[in-house]
Order: C-alpha cells, then sequence, then structure tokens
C-alpha cells in the first residue's frame, strides 16, 4: 500500500495507471510512426505531435476513472471490461470531434486516431487480464496473521477476500481458545500460547492484534521479539485503516485520540480556510448565471421561497444557517418534524429531485464559506435535532466538530447518504479519518473525486 494525498492507495493499482499510461502511448505512437514514417520525429517534437498524444492518453485515462475500472482491477466478466473500454475510446473520439472546433492543432489526425483506438482496444482489456493474474498470482500479497478474532479483524478478513489489489492475504488466527472455529472466513490455527511455533510454519509478513480483551492475556513479549525480528505487528485498527481508508470506531479508544497526534493543526485549518475563501470567491462568479436560472425555476415550479434556510452545527458546536435551494414542498415537514431524507421521498418536488440530482441545490452553500461557517470539504453539517440524538448513541461523534463543516467530504465521496444509525456510524468512521488526516493534499483529492460524483449523479437522495 501507498500513501498519496494522504490516502492509502494499493500498489497494484498505483503500478496499472502507469502500465496503462505507457501502453496507450506506445499505441497511438506505433500508430503515428506507420502512416508518418520517417518524419515521426519533426511531428512530434516540432508540430506538437507529442501534445496531441498526451491529450488522447488523458482523456482515455479519465473515461478509465470514470468507468470505476481502478477501484477494483479485479476483472470479473471479459465481455464487460471489452465493452467499458469501447465506451471510453468511443468518449475519446467525441473530444477529439470538440477539439476540431476548439483547436483543430490540438487533435491527432483522423486515420493515427482510429489505428491508435483499435491498438487500445485490443491490447488494454488484454493486458488488464494478464496485469491481474500477475499481481494475485505471481507478485503474491503480504501474508497476515491475527491474534484474536474480533469483529473488526472478520471485517478486515471480508474486506481483503473482495479486494485482493490491496496485495494482503489471511493465513489465519490465533485464539485463547485452543480449538478455535474454523469458517469459511477464516482458518484457526490454535491458542495463543503456540505464537511462536505457528509463525516459524506460516511464515507471517504481518501480526495483527485483535483481541476485545487484552489484559493479562497477550504475549506481549513474544510479540516484542516478533517485532524486533523484522516481523510487523501492529493494531487491528491500524490495518482496519489502511483497508477501509476509515477509522475503526469499535476498536477507538480516547487515549488514541489524547496521545497520537489526533485532529488538524493551527496552521493547517488556517491555510484551508484561506483556499475554501479563493474557490468558493471564484465559485460563486462562476455559477451566478445557473443559480439565476435554477433560483427561477424552484419560484416557478411550486409555491414557497426560493432559498431553504435550516440551522445546522459547525465548529465547535456553534449553531448557524445553511442556505440551499429550496428542493422540497413548503412546511414539508409540518406534520412529520425532523426526519432523514429518504429515498424517493414524497416531499421533494419534481424541479428539486433534478436539483438534488446535479448538487445544483447546494450552490448557496458557497455564500456560507464566505462567511466563515462552512469549507468547501469537511464533514457533513448535521442538524441540532439530529446531533443531540446521535451524540448519546455513538461514542466520539461530537468530536467531528472540531474543523469547519463542508459543502463535500470524504464520507460523502465514499458513503452513500445514509438514514439509518449503522449509517451514521459508517460515515462517522470515514469523518474521523479525515480529521486525523486533515490537509490540503487530502482536500484536493476529495475535490477531484467529488466532481466524477457529481457528473454521474451519484448518492443523492
Amino acid at each position: 500500500m501507498i500513501q498519496l494525498f494522504r490516502v492509502f492507495i494499493p500498489s497494484s493499482v498505483i503500478g496499472l495507471i502507469f502500465s496503462e499510461v505507457v501502453l496507450i502511448l506506445s499505441c497511438y505512437t506505433a500508430a503515428t510512426a506507420w502512416f508518418i514514417g520517417e518524419e515521426l520525429q519533426f511531428y512530434l517534437f516540432f508540430e506538437d505531435g507529442f501534445l496531441r498524444l498526451l491529450l488522447v492518453t488523458s482523456s482515455i485515462l479519465i473515461g478509465l476513472y470514470f468507468s470505476d475500472l481502478y477501484d477494483n482491477i479485479r476483472v470479473r466478466q471479459k465481455t464487460l471490461l471489452v465493452q467499458q473500454v469501447c465506451l471510453v475510446i468511443g468518449v475519446a473520439f467525441l473530444i477529439q470531434g470538440c477539439l476540431a472546433y476548439v483547436e483543430a492543432d490540438w487533435r491527432l489526425p483522423r486515420w493515427i486516431m482510429i489505428a491508435g483506438s483499435g491498438l487500445c482496444l485490443v491490447l488494454l482489456p488484454a493486458w488488464r487480464i494478464l496485469y491481474q493474474r500477475l499481481v494475485f498470482s505471481v507478485l503474491g500479497a503480504e501474508r497476515i496473521l491475527f491474534v484474536g478474532i474480533s469483529p473488526s479483524v472478520r471485517q478486515i478478513v471480508r474486506r481483503i477476500k473482495e479486494h485482493p489489489e490491496l496485495g494482503f492475504t489471511c493465513v489465519g488466527y490465533l485464539d485463547l481458545e485452543e480449538d478455535g472455529v474454523n469458517d469459511s472466513e477464516i482458518r484457526s490455527l490454535g491458542s495463543i500460547r503456540k505464537l511462536r511455533e505457528v509463525v516459524e510454519v506460516v511464515k507471517p509478513d504481518r501480526i495483527v492484534v485483535g483481541m476485545s480483551e487484552r489484559r493479562q492475556r497477550l504475549p506481549v513479549y513474544e510479540l516484542l521479539n516478533l517485532n524486533l525480528s523484522g516481523i510487523r505487528v501492529e493494531e487491528t485498527s491500524s490495518l482496519y485503516e489502511t483497508a477501509f481508508n476509515r477509522v475503526c470506531l469499535h476498536d477507538l479508544r480516547p487515549s488514541q485520540l489524547i496521545f497520537s497526534g489526533w485532529g488538524p493543526r493551527k496552521r493547517t485549518l488556517i491555510l484551508q480556510g484561506t483556499v475554501s475563501l479563493a474557490i468558493a470567491a471564484v465559485g460563486i462568479l462562476l455559477t451566478l448565471p445557473v443559480m439565476i436560472l435554477v433560483a427561477i425555476a424552484v419560484r416557478l415550479s411550486s409555491p414557497g421561497p426560493v432559498l431553504f434556510r435550516q440551522t445546522r452545527v459547525g465548529l465547535n458546536n456553534r449553531h448557524f444557517t445553511v442556505y440551499k435551494f429550496r428542493s422540497m414542498y413548503a412546511n414539508a415537514e409540518a406534520r412529520t418534524g425532523a426526519v432523514w431524507a429518504q429515498k424517493d421521498d414524497p416531499r421533494i418536488t419534481p424541479v428539486g429531485r433534478w436539483l438534488r440530482l446535479l448538487r445544483l441545490d447546494e450552490l448557496p452553500q458557497l455564500f456560507n464559506v464566505l462567511k466563515g461557517d462552512m469549507a468547501i470539504v469537511g464533514p457533513r453539517p448535521e442538524r441540532p435535532e439530529f446531533v443531540k440524538t446521535l451524540a448519546e448513541q455513538i461514542p466520539f461523534y461530537r468530536q467531528r466538530f472540531c474543523v469547519l463543516p463542508g459543502i463535500t467530504g470524504w464520507a460523502q465521496i465514499n458513503y452513500k447518504y445514509g438514514n439509518t444509525l449503522e449509517d451514521t456510524v459508517t460515515k462517522l468512521e470515514y469523518d474521523l479519518y479525515y480529521i486525523k488526516h486533515v490537509s490540503l493534499a487530502l482536500d484536493f483529492y476529495i475535490m477531484f473525486h467529488t466532481v466524477k460524483i457529481m457528473l454521474l449523479t451519484r448518492g443523492a437522495n
């Protein structure tokens, strides 16, 4: 695993991206050499040929990203993979057509584009299949031995099996009892009293401690000696964070928040606030025509105010008024009171449904950013009625208010819109991960992925 932008990304995914950049460039370079011949070098470096190749390569990579082909690199259906690559290359042709109207000198010649795309259509799926076999079979994976079998361990094991690109494999677990339970998820290797013997047999690369109760039961000195011998020893919470890119709330202890350097630094928050203000100001200028059209549509579609104002909880539990374009009928909660939005919510107007789908209802929140109530990136601002209830039921819930709430955030791009207690717990795990790793690099990573979420109209409710 490699940590980029404060996010854990599998090395296999990084390797696939770089290898496909080389492959796509090679396909179109080969096509260019076939049609241009001896003048290839002159075309590439003196007629902007290399720039044209980079543009078409970038368009195909972005298409692969928008098709979720880097989220899970396992090839489940070869036919589906070919269809997705065909769609991506079709979009690349469309972009080339648009370039003809914007700047014709940036467009690849027609026959070079056709020939290079033909090569990509054959070689990209073939390379994906070969790469999968190379990564999952030849290169192997990091072997993990678990000490204990907590619920978090079971979650990690399921994650490892579903996502082999993470580069981990589970060799089994040790428990307090001699005869542990073998099931389809994980194999019992006996009692923790046999830790040294089991390590010599299975030769793990990493030992992960997942015992719910450790007092006077954990073989501390044996684990210390194994750690000093070169075998990595860590807690479940650490591997959980690596595998899920979120914090394990079940294993989180107050001492970790106090002594492990949790929380944002003051300088980081000041820098984040400055960048948010700049982006909000530019965003308002660019989207002002769109906001005017949306305001007219809301006014004509149903009676009631254009803007929806609601009290939310922000930094340090301070209440503020959030602004959104009204997407529900006026006085929608007069009978029900404060309730979460549901799928196919009858309170939402026909125009409001489109506004939510395209995220246009949230554009007025840019003014909240200018006022300093919100940032571009941060945890979702919640209503006081819900905060009071959730804080009583979920540990560490109020800790999410140590940073400004955001228009978008780590939880928003990684998890669906939640309307249950279980969903709230999962989203809190993502929020706490963001708070732990808050930085401008992570903010830009989230903003980049938010564009994909908006264009594909995902997660709206």
